[in-house]
């Protein structure tokens, strides 16, 4: 206690305190100019692409950082028609919501009983999910095709429904269990006391609690299902009433002539949905990132 009230000792701290922030406060400087370093970095391809998809060839190659002289939309018109972008979008929106909702249905109720599963059952049961990490997408390619063509649905969108879920389940499942570990396990108990059973439990406490973590994943598998393009391309084939937008995009492409500002209208249309989520999303995500900054 002396030590404490000694005047000497507690100057002694300030000052190192003071000296240790005033060493953090010399690297502030160097982390914004890295920070905006890698911003730039972002912004520069994401500049070229939407001011090349307003020109022709001819612009882009002699100033492919120079605004365009018009803003013309019809690299965009011409994107639209040549690809058949409208029954690509609906295809890829299908696919995408169906997906997202399978897993978060089957995600949920499973990190929630893996969270709250006492002994080496949980554990074990979460090294299963944890297995499906190392399982590489080209591995079980051809297994898969075999599968769909068993079950008559190869070249479908059900399928896709289907499968799609599947790759993601195991990332979803684990990261879920660590947000539904941090609600008070007083709250559940709580609840039960009052009558609840444990869905009445998940569905009132877990699931708004855990919110952020739920919009984490749901934006991290929105952005792998819409973007998906090989086992879209294989499972759902090239007809224009099943494929998705993404399989449809390479139609731009040819082996004598590509427009390139077609092609480039073609993507940032592909890539206004994704944008659309994540300006409805990004707080929550922002809530899970700040959740885990306290938590460490």
């Amino acid at each position: 206690m002396t030590s404490v009230r000694n005047p000497a000792v507690r100057t002694t701290r300030v000052r190192t305190s003071r000296s240790r922030n005033s060493r953090s406060n010399r690297f502030n400087p160097l982390a914004h100019v890295l920070v905006w370093f890698y911003a730039l970095l972002l912004l520069i391809p994401l500049y070229f692409m939407i001011i090349s998809a307003f020109k022709d060839n001819a612009d882009i190659f002699n100033s492919p950082f120079a605004f365009p002289t018009s803003l013309s939309f019809d690299n965009f018109t011409n994107a639209w028609t040549r690809a058949s972008m409208g029954p690509g979008l609906i295809n890829s929106a299908l696919v995408t919501v169906i997906a997202e909702i399978i897993t978060l249905v089957l995600a949920i109720p499973a990190a929630y009983a893996i969270a709250r599963a006492g002994g080496r059952i949980g554990g074990i049961v979460e090294k299963f999910f944890a297995a499906g990490l190392l399982i590489p997408g080209f591995a079980a390619l051809v297994p898969t095709v075999i599968l769909s063509i068993a079950l008559q649905l190869f070249h479908t969108r059900e399928f896709l429904y289907l499968f799609l879920p599947a790759t993601v389940l195991p990332l979803s499942v684990i990261l879920l269990t660590q947000f539904m570990r941090s609600v008070p396990a007083e709250l559940e108990e709580s609840a039960m006391m009052d009558g609840a059973n444990r869905l009445r439990v998940l569905i009132s406490i877990y699931i708004p609690i855990t919110i952020p973590g739920i919009a984490t994943i749901a934006i991290l598998n929105f952005l792998t299902f819409w973007n998906e393009y090989l086992y879209a391309l294989i499972l759902a084939g090239p007809d224009p009433d099943v494929r998705t937008v993404q399989v449809a995009l390479p139609g731009l492409v040819s082996q004598t002539y590509t427009q390139y500002g077609v092609l480039l209208a073609g993507a940032l249309i592909t890539m206004v949905p994704v944008y659309i989520v994540y300006i409805i999303l990004n707080r929550r995500l922002e809530d899970a990132l700040l959740q885990g900054a306290v938590k460490s």
